[in-house]
């Protein structure tokens, strides 16, 4: 029992090490938890946008930094922010879809789930070319894999959670996204009221360290662009 603990709490401060994620993606295939690449370069995703308060601030913060990322957004939340969504791609970032609430995916029966996808996709495609998904809550089955394979999608997840949805602490998502990045890292930070302000403030202090080290932040697509190999499809 103290041993699990022990481990579970270098795990919870130190992020799984990479070969956990890599037999995580080669046991229950289907999603991008990370991507090889030699270069220094990770992806930032932002989850459950668009805020007219919080996103604009965190775009702010992107262009002060030259930093680009993916905008997995909740089409219930975009539906009346047209100009804003808008602005992320017109600022050089993507989106992707992140279905139509805020709930679990892994809950939808089959049927329910593919809905979900297609009724999102179905507002986010005006904006532009669609090319991932992030199911609700972060799990998935094969059958939603296939789902979102037939869409056109990728399912992508992330190899660097600071817990920010839960933990309001922005000293410790900040410092744990500086001690777990490697080259193809995925970031996963959130959007949206609280956990949206908190974001841009994480971002302003960790964006110019991860510039310090060499790091470039850019958006999904173009780390997945430049991989030597894929963890897993």
């Amino acid at each position: 029992m103290v041993g699990t603990a022990i481990i579970s709490g270098a795990v919870l401060l130190h992020g799984p090490p990479p070969w956990v994620l890599d037999w995580l993606a080669s046991h229950y295939p289907g999603c991008v938890y990370r991507v090889s690449v030699s270069a220094p370069v990770i992806a930032l995703t932002l989850d459950d946008g668009p805020d007219a308060a919080t996103t604009p601030l965190i775009l702010d913060e992107l262009r002060r930094h030259g930093a680009r990322a993916t905008f997995f957004l909740i089409t219930d939340r975009a539906k009346n922010q047209g100009q804003l969504v808008h602005r992320i791609v017109a600022e050089g970032h993507e989106i992707g879809n992140h279905f139509t609430q805020d709930r679990a995916s892994i809950w939808l029966t089959a049927d329910e789930f593919t809905l979900d996808l297609e009724e999102a996709h179905r507002v986010l495609a005006p904006y532009g070319v669609l090319r991932w998904a992030r199911p609700g809550s972060g799990w998935y089955s094969p059958t939603m894999v296939a789902a979102m394979a037939r869409q056109g999608y990728r399912c992508a997840l992330g190899s660097v959670y600071p817990y920010d949805a839960t933990v309001p602490w922005v000293a410790f998502a900040s410092w744990y996204i500086r001690r777990n990045t490697r080259p193809g890292a995925v970031v996963v930070l959130h959007d949206g009221g609280a956990r949206g302000r908190r974001t841009a403030r994480i971002l302003r202090s960790v964006l110019p360290s991860l510039q310090r080290q060499g790091f470039r932040v850019v958006s999904l697509s173009e780390l997945a662009a430049m991989e030597s190999r894929t963890i897993k499809r």
